[in-house]
């Protein structure tokens, strides 16, 4: 295998990882008849701290399972893909910060479950770096993310039946400020550049180097210099030379 496969899967695996382990717990809860409640996260209560960590990868039907896996591995995927350098910390924050939000401001005596708060943080993510950075890139994401999940607005609209709307709603915001923290923490292929990047390495400029940086009678010794230097060498290479 070639170093761009290996790039690729080595990219592919951290999403892989995710929705397998979701599928897997899933099944084992299924198969076994267990009953993963206590891993749920419960606001301001002691013993819903342990679900800040466990939450999102319990869920309650295939139905919620499928409708958190898909865009699970999309959104991770195209975060490893085009924001590289931030990507890992990135999706660490969102996963951390979205559950210490719901512990801290949810509604109490209910069990939040899913990872449809993180979901929501990182399509959050992608649709506000395009806005704090704006380059070709990042808006274009922003502009595929608002294609794609534009509907998921409507899921941080409050008090929707067997819903956490508050993970949706939080997942959102911490989207935002992780986008604004690791603004400039920029690609390789986003980095401002040199706007004489493209004469380097060439011999003759249209004008001088320092044109506008020699006073007039620098300009006018410069320019005698250089007469002088032609003269000599039209003289050196004569026929008699």
């Amino acid at each position: 295998m070639d170093n761009s496969g290996k790039n690729t899967l080595r990219l592919i695996q951290l999403p892989a990882y995710l929705v397998i382990s979701l599928w897997i717990i899933h099944i084992l809860k299924l198969s076994l008849g267990l009953d993963l409640g206590s891993f749920g996260l419960i606001a301001r209560d002691s013993s819903g701290i342990l679900g800040i960590f466990t939450a999102p990868f319990i869920h309650g039907s295939f139905q919620h399972l499928m409708s958190n896996s898909v865009p699970l591995f999309v959104m991770t995927l195209m975060i490893m893909f085009f924001y590289r350098r931030i990507a890992y910390q990135s999706i660490l924050l969102i996963y951390l910060l979205t559950g210490i939000a719901v512990w801290a401001f949810a509604r109490p005596n209910v069990i939040h479950i899913g990872a449809s708060g993180v979901v929501y943080g990182l399509v959050s993510f992608v649709f506000w770096t395009g806005i704090f950075r704006r380059n070709l890139k990042s808006i274009m994401l922003a502009l595929v993310i608002t294609i794609l999940y534009s509907g998921y607005f409507f899921g941080i609209l409050p008090n929707q039946p067997g819903i956490s709307w508050e993970s949706h709603l939080f997942g959102g915001l911490v989207g935002i400020l992780v986008a604004y923290w690791m603004r400039d923490l920029r690609e390789k292929d986003e980095e401002p550049k040199d706007p004489w990047q493209d004469e380097k390495g060439k011999d003759e400029y249209f004008l001088p180097r320092n044109t506008f940086e020699e006073t007039l009678l620098e300009r006018a010794a410069r320019r005698r210099s250089e007469q002088n230097s032609q003269s000599w060498t039209q003289d050196n290479t004569g026929p008699n030379a």
